[in-house]
């Protein structure tokens, strides 16, 4: 337990961003250890009831210079919970939800981290994760027992995932940023499902972590989940720092900050707008698509041409289903070899696998190089129908996800045992509008549009051309000016009322 008194009272401490705690910190009216110890103890008042922080680096607690946060970065002092996936911090713990990992200590810090720490962020904890981030709902047991983690909007639902330990504790206020990661929406989806702005930047913009590249890894990308636009863009302005040869798929840098693009001006936008199925069956949940037209009439009213286009228009969805989901398959062969480091040999791993990992992996063994050759080339299909979209739009505006929040540890839950063609049915039709942009390598960005009947967030995305982050956030920045109430809003279960 941290023994130290919060620096400031909680219902001050919920009003601050990334940016406004680390502006209190470079003036000197907080220290960084104030601000870390205030987080830690922001853990002690909510984990208990929303299970979304594995551990806290007590040493940072104590040191909060330990990993050497920039003094000078824009966000020094700012805490920052690392995702139980994917980039590491040598010396910690990484296990991506699973009992083939438990108790791995990282060996090295991967670029990504290193720009967390270049932005001054301090690594404070590790967040959870589903098993390898499979799907959106952060529920595991590779501890020895179940672990849901929760929505402070209401605990009996998720936060979504994969980065739903991230999300939770951003909503609740614990710190406004976290480490988030996105594969098939797992920024964007907890950003939706928790009220929170979550960017997937495009394919090659950002740091991958030393074992990967954009080859091996096309459609997962690494960020932040946060409360504010501005911090998002801060944490862009640190987070595509690209060590020299560490990318397969180099792209130009940003010329300038992406927070000074937030005042351009964006001139009058072309917006297409999508509420359809997506090559998937059922259609998205009326709430959900009504509040995205709510956001379509915000940028009609802001003098943008919004019009609604067919869906035959995207591009060729048996192509980018077949792609993506036969790519998300075939993956899963690599738990094999990661078994066997681990000295387990095939009947102890599909043992220590949950019931959807392990029917994944069964699966997996049915494909041939020629099934990955012929996903290659379906790649290229979908890759260039969107390319051809965005050449008559600026912007595509869709739901992030086609459901609601759905129940913890419900029916998108790796823990479930049950035949593997209908789970992933179930989970690629509410993720309709998210997997394309990974498949594609678009930026997408999750914003806050309001809520449901049930009280629940509910979040549109905006999708640009290849390279157009700051037009993303430049558009949010609006949007967030125009519709406060939308953004930065406190759950009911929160540090300042954990009760």
């Amino acid at each position: 337990m941290t023994s130290n008194a919060p620096a400031m009272g909680w219902e001050e401490w919920m009003r601050h961003d990334a940016t406004s705690l680390a502006g209190l910190v470079r003036s000197g009216h907080l220290q960084a250890s104030e601000v870390v110890a205030q987080a830690a103890r922001g853990v002690e008042r909510v984990n208990g009831r929303l299970a979304g922080v594995l551990e806290v680096f007590q040493d940072v607690v104590e040191d909060p210079a330990r990993d050497r946060p920039a003094r000078d970065g824009r966000l020094h002092g700012v805490p920052v919970f690392l995702k139980d996936l994917g980039s590491r911090l040598k010396g910690r713990r990484q296990e991506s939800g699973s009992r083939l990992l438990a108790g791995n200590v990282s060996k090295d810090t991967d670029p990504l981290v290193e720009n967390f720490l270049a932005a001054g962020l301090v690594p404070l904890g590790r967040s959870t994760t589903p098993e390898f981030g499979m799907t959106f709902d952060t529920s595991t047991s590779y501890l020895g027992h179940v672990n849901v983690t929760r929505n402070p909007w209401n605990t009996e639902r998720t936060p979504g995932g994969s980065s739903g330990g991230s999300a939770a504790m951003v909503a609740a206020g614990v710190t406004p940023i976290s480490m988030a990661s996105d594969g098939g929406g797992s920024t964007r989806i907890p950003a939706s499902f928790c009220g929170l702005v979550g960017l997937k930047a495009s394919r090659g913009r950002m740091a991958m972590p030393l074992a990967h590249n954009e080859f091996t890894w096309r459609i997962a990308v690494e960020g932040v989940v946060t409360r504010s636009v501005r911090d998002s863009a801060a944490a862009m302005d640190y987070l595509p720092r690209m060590p020299n040869g560490g990318s397969f798929y180099p792209m130009a840098r940003f010329a300038g900050s992406y927070v000074d693009a937030l005042a351009r001006p964006t001139g009058r936008l072309r917006v297409a707008l999508s509420t359809g199925a997506w090559g998937r069956p059922g259609a998205c949940d009326p709430e959900v698509a009504d509040r995205v037209r709510g956001v379509a009439r915000l940028l009609e009213g802001m003098r943008h041409e919004v019009a609604e286009i067919d869906d035959a228009r995207i591009c060729d969805w048996e192509a980018m289903w077949h792609g993506y989901v036969t790519q998300w398959i075939c993956g899963r062969v690599l738990y094999q070899p990661i078994a066997e480091t681990g000295g387990m040999d095939g009947a102890a791993m599909l043992e220590a696998l949950t019931p959807m990992v392990r029917r994944h992996f069964e699966a997996a063994q049915r494909y041939s190089t020629l099934d990955l050759y012929k996903a290659m080339a379906c790649n290229n299909v979908v890759t260039r129908g969107f390319g051809r979209l965005m050449e008559s739009w600026d912007l595509l505006l869709c739901p992030t996800l086609a459901v609601r929040v759905p129940r913890a540890n419900g029916p998108y839950s790796l823990l479930a045992d049950e035949d593997l063609g209908a789970w992933m049915e179930r989970l690629s039709s509410a993720c309709r509008y998210t997997m394309p942009g990974n498949e594609a390598g678009l930026p997408g960005i999750s914003i806050p549009a309001g809520f449901d009947s049930d009280g629940m967030p509910v979040g549109a995305m905006l999708y640009a051309n290849f390279g157009r982050e700051d037009l993303l956030l430049a558009v949010a920045a609006r949007i967030e000016e125009a519709m406060p109430g939308w953004f930065a809003r406190t759950p009911p279960l929160n540090v300042a009322a954990p009760g």
